[in-house]
């Protein structure tokens, strides 16, 4: 199985100031990193995700076709209804083993990434909080973020840009200055 054309979803959690227990659950493409936040909910039931992959097809548009495999935990949320979604654009999904997490480590590592970066260092008052920091992190994961395993180019880079060296950088505070952005001025 290559890498190109694989999803990887998963869910993780975060808990509020007010010790209530918010779901996040995601997509990761695995040969561009690109994340796709697709919902936060504190209950999350069958009939949600699937309404999520339908609208996580439905965004991704003719480059759903793209994708071959979809690689998802066990989890009984993963009902039937979301299991259907995906053979409809040529993608079969795979279930990981029982007790095996390294299966879906591209998930795995993307939840690592979130958390040390971005949720570690805030306190999340609401879901509503929750959503506008995540839309955030997900515009700077995808636009600016550089990945190793991309030769150091974020998710929507483009290898082929050519760099002007003599042009002044600027800098653009992210979450409230928790992150950096650099971009040339000009």
């Amino acid at each position: 199985m290559t890498m190109h054309g694989l999803l990887a979803c998963d869910f993780f959690h975060v808990d509020t100031v007010l010790l209530r227990r918010l779901y996040v659950f995601f997509v990761i493409e695995v040969d561009t990193r690109r994340v796709h936040i697709l919902g936060v909910t504190r209950h999350p039931s069958g009939p949600w995700v699937a309404q999520q992959a339908r609208n996580l097809v439905m965004d991704l548009g003719e480059r759903a076709a793209v994708f071959n495999f979809l690689i998802r935990d066990r989890d009984a949320k993963f009902t039937a209804a979301f299991d259907l979604v995906f053979p409809d654009v040529g993608a079969r999904v795979i279930k990981t083993p029982v007790r095996a997490p390294r299966a879906n480590a591209f998930a795995e590592r993307f939840v690592g990434t979130v958390r040390r970066e971005c949720l570690d260092h805030l306190l999340v008052v609401s879901d509503r909080h929750l959503r506008g920091v995540l839309t955030d992190w997900q515009a700077y994961y995808n636009g600016h973020r550089p990945h190793q395993g991309r030769y150091l180019q974020a998710p929507n880079g483009r290898p082929d840009r050519v760099v002007n060296l003599a042009v002044p950088i600027q800098k653009h505070p992210v979450l409230g200055g928790l992150i950096s952005e650099y971009h040339r001025a000009g």
